[in-house]
């Protein structure tokens, strides 16, 4: 299949694929719409100006709405302007490259207990929630205190607690993978929930560093 006889939305979404390729997990809309442009600049260029500016809107207006790109499932948003794939958008994607069919889903596979409980308390977070809807702005640093359940620590149990939030993370996704995670509660872990994840502490950590660096510079009492 040509690349140039895609539709305007598969487009747009490999447009999304090369941002997550370069390391751009989650992306921006203004990055999408950039990507669109440099990739397509017949289709994305503004007119009369094809090759100097994007059409945002012609982007904008792709993502969202009923026939979007989020109500169709091939993006995730995850957060205010803020958008990942989602497994059927990589599907889509590999369908689009290679001319055939996106494999089978991989089995769900389990992680341990100790990763599992932190990843519930990560997961049950008002600050997610807040995220996920666009209030990012609304967070509080109490809020951010109980994403990473740290309300009574500082100095170097602050340091280690930021850490271990980190390294979940990070043994989750290579778990996960492209696939996903079954936990005993009966509920399925995706990448694009890691994603957010990951946003969200990313978030918190640069919007409240001023304070994380005041108490980690605390000497605990004994």
């Amino acid at each position: 299949m040509n690349i140039e006889d895609c539709t305007v939305p598969e487009k747009i979404l490999l447009a999304a694929y090369q941002l997550e390729e370069q390391g751009q997990s989650p992306f921006s809309a203004e990055s999408l719409i950039v990507a669109s442009w440099q990739k397509f600049p017949r289709t994305f260029g503004l007119k009369g100006y094809t090759d100097q500016y994007p059409d945002s809107n012609k982007v904008l207006s792709s993502i969202m709405g009923e026939r979007g790109l989020t109500r169709r499932g091939w993006l995730s948003k995850m957060g205010q302007k803020l958008y990942a794939l989602t497994r059927e958008g990589r599907q889509v994607v590999m369908r689009l490259q290679e001319g055939g069919e996106p494999p089978p889903a991989a089995a769900p596979v389990r992680i341990n207990r100790d990763l599992e409980k932190n990843l519930l308390a990560l997961l049950s977070s008002p600050s997610v929630q807040k995220f996920e809807e666009g209030l990012k702005e609304e967070l509080t640093f109490a809020d951010a205190g109980r994403f990473w359940g740290t309300e009574s620590l500082h100095g170097e149990a602050l340091t280690a607690r930021l850490d271990r939030i980190g390294t979940v993370l990070r043994d989750v996704e290579r778990i996960v993978g492209t696939g996903s995670a079954e936990l005993s509660n009966g509920r399925s872990v995706s990448r694009d929930d890691l994603n957010l994840l990951t946003a969200v502490h990313e978030y918190l950590t640069d919007h409240f560093a001023r304070h994380l660096r005041l108490l980690q510079s605390r000497v605990g009492r004994s």
